[in-house]
């Protein structure tokens, strides 16, 4: 029985070898835990040389995932979009001559999540969505069915490190906003026009704190009752569409 999807799921050794010297895009590699030899400590050199995030799982876990194959101990997934450099979002922005509107997600875990976003993002304009390589959830086709293929359509960038990815949009001219149930500033009262990074944190903690370090402001969505926090993609939708009705309030008053 299968755990994962597998639409684009490359099994054995010498296939993920023959995948990674293609051009092919590669959202993960899984291979066994235990010792390595041969082949697989080439595939584990090829992935570190081509920035593949390489993860290391239980048998058991490959077992699962397919089972009437022999693995090899290895699998790939083959990534069902292709990922661009960050430069390539903050290009169609200015192509497009607008202020750019980037969501960066730190640490989403959830697929379906992930999807949801991807699917406001683009509702509202946003010119692309930037992701951790690591710990949080990998763009596969469950999340792209949750974005009802919006995913398919807008930009996507993995990055290594969503801090320094920040210092550099900040270079860039860019201000970066995050979500906090205890910031002073309430969203809709705060300015939300100029070059924005939205950014969204993971479902239990939020942003992680370095992360939080790197905001320029933030801002809180204000609740009512018992609950104290909000859906990560709810959150979000809140936002960028509060970005999206400032700007355009901003775009007619410059036309008035």
């Amino acid at each position: 029985m299968m755990t994962e999807e597998r639409d684009d799921l490359i099994v054995g050794r010498n296939p993920v070898l023959e995948v990674l010297r293609s051009n092919m895009q590669i959202s993960r590699i899984l291979v066994a835990e235990g010792k390595k030899e041969g082949s697989i400590n080439a595939i584990i050199a090829i992935a570190k040389k081509n920035n593949v995030l390489v993860k290391e799982v239980s048998r058991a876990k490959l077992d699962g995932i397919i089972s009437e194959k022999n693995h090899q101990g290895v699998l790939a997934f083959i990534s069902p979009i292709r990922y661009v450099e960050v430069d390539e979002i903050l290009d169609y922005a200015k192509q497009l001559n607008e202020p750019p509107l980037i969501v960066i997600l730190d640490g989403i875990e959830d697929v379906h999540n992930l999807g949801a976003i991807g699917r406001t993002a683009l509702a509202v304009g946003a010119h692309g969505i930037i992701i951790p390589k690591h710990r949080a959830a990998p763009i596969t086709p469950t999340a792209m069915k949750a974005s009802a293929g919006a995913l398919m359509h807008i930009k996507v960038s993995m990055v290594t490190n969503i801090s320094k990815t920040i210092d550099y949009l900040k270079t860039k001219g860019m201000w970066s906003v995050g979500t906090h149930q205890d910031a002073k500033d309430i969203y809709y009262k705060s300015d939300l026009t100029g070059p924005m990074a939205v950014i969204i944190g993971s479902e239990g903690k939020g942003m992680g704190h370095l992360v939080s370090t790197k905001c320029d402001f933030t801002v809180n969505i204000p609740m009512k009752g018992s609950i104290n926090s909000l859906n990560a993609s709810v959150s979000a939708a809140i936002i960028l569409y509060e970005v999206a009705k400032q700007r355009a309030e901003k775009r007619e008053s410059i036309n008035d």
